[in-house]
């Protein structure tokens, strides 16, 4: 039987400096309509994919929150099962929270978000109104635009002129772009957070250049009634020894100013052996870099992205957190915004790895019935005469973007509910991104149906690779797309009222989490906390 845990004895495990890993296991877009700031998204429909990566020492005390509805049970006897040890249930699940006084949070990424607008607030970074920035433009200013985002966020979408630098690369490689001083930064974003930190990392850099952050990033910019660009690929050129000369001792001063541990590999082995404690191994360079060469262990997480969503990356509150980077610039700065964000135990690993490509993530283990494949063609022999049933599991997005025709999307976990409106024949077969949440759903689903149940082997990917058609027609909804939380200009309707919801629930952030008083940011150089 797991334990149960009130609500008093959890703001106690909170406010606590012992490790924790409040996990929130709802689906993406419940969660973001209310949950408590510190807790991970890890919902229940995908919780074999994601929790071991997450959370991966076996022993770490972990909180399991829902809506006092069951499914955090069901979550507890699969960490059970996989040998985690010390697992409790919220009791009364979130709504108890609420009645004893807890401050609840929409929107994902809360803490990152908020120690954004607190960064803004303590050290008055500059910033500049699309209005300005497009008249500067206009006029032909001395300034450069830098995207501060993934290079595929930047390619979607992006300001005119930009330079797709992504946050963590801007101390290394801003010099190389602006290396006069008399050019203005500008550094974008999509909205807030990651202006501001960028061009704040630049200004603590001590970059001698005009720096501004564009208030409101690209979504800022679309509202002032400008157009943004698509498809660009305006990249950083490399880094010169004279470059890099400044950016490590500059990126070093403002790491130590923030109380950064350099360590070696003998120190960091010790460390990741230590079985009382969690070790996070973050190598923060860009995927390309990452792929050529990473120590073994290591998980690619570029450092702008680290600090933009920490929570998707760090399960465990409490945890130790070492950022690899052969060049040292990218880890320091990374490192730097992770202590003032409130992570006591942060290093930097200044090594280059040998292992090559992308790890396999880690899975939990659950029941499967490897008999129960289909391939392909088998699968294709059964649509052509009509008795096959297909119910494909993957994330709504990449549902609505192709699935195989005549495919209802559903959820894992409500499953019970979505077969009642799909009108089954033949056989069932359960499909995903690449089969394998769709392998763990077939014991599942076997109980809930008297047709035969299976899976495609290899799911959408197979069938893609395997030259059969893919639609996005017609679009078969078994269930709402409760999945996930869509970025404001991902929602249908009314984007520019969409986008100017976003952008005010990011700045009344800071009033809310001052209320909470689970977070304790610092600004250094300031005496904000």
């Amino acid at each position: 039987m797991t334990a149960a845990i009130g609500a008093a004895d959890l703001r106690t495990l909170i406010r606590g400096s012992s490790e924790l890993a409040l996990i929130d296991i709802r689906e993406e877009l419940i969660f973001s309509q209310r949950h408590l700031l510190l807790a991970r998204s890890v919902p229940l429909s995908r919780f074999e994919l994601k929790f071991a990566q997450l959370v991966p020492r076996r022993a770490t005390p972990i909180v399991l929150c829902d809506d006092d509805d069951g499914l955090a049970a069901r979550a507890a006897a699969i960490l059970t099962r996989n040998g985690y040890a010390n697992v409790a249930i919220l009791e009364g699940g979130i709504e108890a929270c609420a009645a004893a006084g807890f401050e609840l949070f929409s929107g994902v990424n809360v803490p990152s978000k908020a120690f954004g607008e607190f960064i803004e607030h303590a050290a008055a970074t500059p910033s500049i109104a699309a209005e300005d920035l497009e008249r500067l433009l206009r006029a032909g200013a001395d300034l450069v635009v830098l995207d501060s985002r993934p290079f595929d966020e930047y390619s979607r979408v992006s300001i005119p002129t930009a330079v797709n630098v992504p946050g963590a690369e801007l101390v290394l490689r801003a010099r190389e772009i602006a290396p006069s001083p008399g050019t203005t930064v500008v550094v974008n974003c999509a909205g807030r957070t990651r202006s501001i930190i960028g061009a704040q990392s630049l200004i603590n850099a001590g970059l001698p250049n005009k720096i501004m952050a564009l208030r409101n990033g690209t979504m800022g910019w679309s509202l002032a009634g400008f157009q943004c660009e698509s498809g660009r690929d305006r990249r950083a050129p490399g880094v010169s020894a004279k470059t890099l000369g400044w950016a490590r001792p500059a990126a070093q001063r403002v790491a130590q100013n923030c109380g950064v541990k350099a360590i070696d590999r003998p120190i960091f082995e010790a460390l990741r052996a230590d079985p009382e404690r969690t070790l996070y191994l973050f190598d923060v360079r860009d995927p390309a870099e990452y792929e050529a060469g990473h120590i073994s262990g290591a998980i690619s997480a570029p450092g702008g992205q680290l600090v933009q969503a920490t929570d998707q990356y760090v399960g465990t509150l409490g945890a130790r957190i070492v950022l690899v980077d052969d060049a040292e610039v990218r880890a320091m700065m990374t490192a730097s915004w992770l202590r003032q964000m409130g992570w006591q135990d942060v290093f930097v690993l200044a090594e280059p790895g040998t292992e090559v490509g992308w790890p396999v993530a880690p899975l939990l283990a659950t029941e499967t019935r490897p008999g129960a494949a289909i391939d392909c063609p088998a699968l294709h022999k059964l649509l052509e005469a009509d008795v096959a049933t297909v119910v494909d599991l993957s994330l709504s997005r990449d549902y609505l973007q192709e699935h195989i025709p005549g495919a209802w999307f559903a959820i894992r976990t409500r499953l019970d509910r979505a077969l009642k409106k799909i009108p089954l024949r033949g056989t069932l077969v359960l499909t995903s991104e690449n089969g394998v949440l769709a392998s763990f759903a077939v014991a599942e689903a076997a109980t809930l149906t008297d047709i035969p149940v299976q899976y495609l082997a290899g799911g959408n990917d197979a069938w893609r690779k395997a030259g059969y058609a893919l639609s996005s027609a017609p679009k078969n909804l078994a269930d709402g797309t409760v999945d996930q939380w869509r970025k404001p200009y991902e929602r249908p309707g009314d984007t520019r009222a969409a986008m100017s919801e976003y952008l005010a629930w990011e700045i009344d952030l800071l009033p809310r989490i001052e209320r909470d008083g689970s977070l304790h940011f610092f600004c250094a150089g300031t005496s904000a906390h």
